[in-house]
């Protein structure tokens, strides 16, 4: 293969690669998913994250030795030099759930709620355009796995989060159901923890589905945890 040939092969590459990345105006952003893994009464959690959704604030407190509820919320103002390209999304939720324990250290709990939000974004490349100005409601089911360590310097866990989001803007009005499965880590000391988590956002009908979404989460923060009883 002539070098020629080689460096057209690489710059088509690399056009595409952009156009994946940079064309998308997704019209839903999934947020960090919340999986306290909480241990008692009276724990409380709050955490700051940033990502792939932007900046999240989430909270969570257990009510009773099973009972605990959330608050959270996603923010993003991301506007370059140039008008023809930005994003700009505000989403809230709530949510309540049941937790336990699995002998010392693991954990189980499942939560559910709602929210609402809104979504402006606009990308402009080479032969390609989108525009997004859309208003979303969101409801959720949150099973998850998770473990606990005595000493408090780790938890993790495993969340499949089961959402049904339906977005309008202007006449178009239109429902997906996707699943987000999510691994979360948080690591540090008793009251303060890095927080780290991946996942994804996999449409269910698909075939349905006549918007774009971001198709991975991505986050990093930090957790501060008061009222958990240690051994």
């Amino acid at each position: 293969m002539r070098k020629r040939d080689v460096k057209r092969i690489i710059y088509m590459l690399g056009v595409l690669i952009t156009l994946v990345v940079t064309s998308c105006a997704p019209a839903y952003v999934p947020n960090v998913v919340n999986s306290p893994v909480f241990n008692n009464e009276g724990e409380f959690q709050g955490s700051l994250h940033a990502g792939l959704a932007g900046y999240d604030a989430q909270f969570a407190y257990a009510i009773t030795d099973h009972v605990g509820v959330m608050l959270n919320g996603s923010y993003a103002n991301r506007t370059s030099d140039s008008t023809d390209n930005f994003h700009k999304h505000k989403f809230a939720e709530i949510g309540a759930g049941y937790y336990g324990k699995i002998k010392e250290n693991g954990r189980y709990e499942v939560y559910g709620g709602g929210g609402f939000g809104k979504l402006q974004a606009y990308q402009e490349v080479a032969f390609w355009q989108a525009y997004a100005d859309v208003n979303s409601l969101r409801f959720f089911v949150q099973p998850a796995i998770g473990l606990s360590t005595s000493n408090g310097v780790f938890d993790g866990s495993f969340a499949a989060r089961l959402i049904g989001i339906n977005l309008k803007q202007d006449t178009f009005s239109n429902t997906g159901m996707l699943v987000e499965p999510a691994i979360t880590a948080k690591v540090g000391y008793k009251y303060v923890k890095a927080v780290f988590q991946f996942g994804m956002s996999i449409p269910l009908n698909k075939n349905n589905i006549d918007f774009n979404y971001q198709p991975f989460l991505f986050s990093f923060g930090l957790q501060a945890t008061f009222g958990r009883k240690y051994k």
